[in-house]
């Protein structure tokens, strides 16, 4: 095996790898198709392994490209956090932040922290990154990350912003068709909108609700949905009845909050870092600013 590989090798494997065609990674890295392909040709030369094998589906990857998939990730958030890193740079706050967060958090609670914080230091630069699926901080997949459950892993810095409330909502329209539950049984004949598969921190947070309200599972929705943004988008438009967190909810004077003495969910909210980063001016005013304004968000 070559025992030195060029990072544009890997860097269009995981592509082809996530895109799952060549044209498809070639776009995303903005180069030309065939470039990916010599590119994907030279990296299976030089580790002596087949990578990718055509399918009707496209490229499908090799049990040998499925093992190298988690290094060659770690490699790519390395790589952009060292970019990261270099155009920061010199003195006062400037260069790039990554920060991660819930599609849901990402686009109906940051905006407006971010707007302030851009005003604040015009030389800093935000990359958002949305996703339900939990970023990896120690291999510098995102640079900071808001979370609305506790961080597990070590080398972290953790701030606890506070506790978030979710209720039961429904849209003031579906209300006046069909009726306001008074109790737990009621919910049983009425449109009810909730999650695909459960995440784990649903799954705890049901828990701690009265023994009534624990049969909520993915049975009894009628309009299921893993996207938390689907889900909101489908309270608003008077869809049915589903959770949603009460300061954003508060917002809209049109949603109602259905059965508030029996249904209260606690979620706590956290914003992490790495901890090589803790002396970073860019990461800390980043971090200070998203905490400040996430307990502006919570009251």
């Amino acid at each position: 095996m070559t025992t030195s590989i060029s990072w544009d090798l890997y860097r269009s494997f995981l592509a082809v790898l996530e895109a799952g065609s060549l044209s498809g990674a070639a776009r995303v890295l903005g180069i030309a198709q065939p470039t990916v392909g010599r590119h994907v040709a030279a990296l299976e030369q030089s580790l002596g392994l087949p990578l990718f094998t055509r399918s009707q589906l496209g490229l499908a990857p090799t049990e040998a490209a499925q093992a190298l998939r988690a290094f060659v990730q770690e490699m790519s958030g390395t790589a952009a956090a060292l970019e990261r890193t270099a155009a920061s740079q010199g003195s006062g706050v400037r260069g790039v932040v990554r920060v991660t967060a819930s599609e849901l958090v990402g686009i109906e609670v940051l905006p407006p922290i971010v707007a302030r914080l851009r005003e604040s230091h015009p030389d800093l630069r935000l990359e958002l990154a949305l996703s339900n699926r939990v970023q990896d901080l120690l291999h510098r997949e995102a640079d900071i990350a808001v979370r609305m459950a506790p961080p597990q892993q070590g080398a972290l810095v953790a701030q606890r912003i506070g506790r978030v409330e979710l209720g039961l909502y429904a849209h003031e329209r579906y209300v006046a068709q069909h009726g306001t539950p008074r109790k737990v049984e009621q919910l049983a004949g009425h449109a009810l909108i909730g999650f695909d598969s459960e995440p784990p921190y649903v799954r705890s947070a049901l828990a701690s609700l009265p023994a009534g309200l624990r049969t909520l599972s993915r049975e009894s929705f009628a309009l299921r949905s893993d996207s938390d943004l689907a889900q909101l988008a489908l309270l608003r438009c008077g869809a049915g009845i589903g959770v949603c967190q009460v300061p954003l909810a508060n917002r809209d004077p049109a949603l109602l909050r259905v059965l508030p003495t029996r249904f209260s969910m606690q979620l706590d909210a956290w914003v992490t870092m790495h901890e090589d980063l803790r002396h970073s001016p860019r990461c800390r005013v980043a971090f200070d600013a998203l905490a400040a304004g996430l307990r502006d968000y919570l009251g």
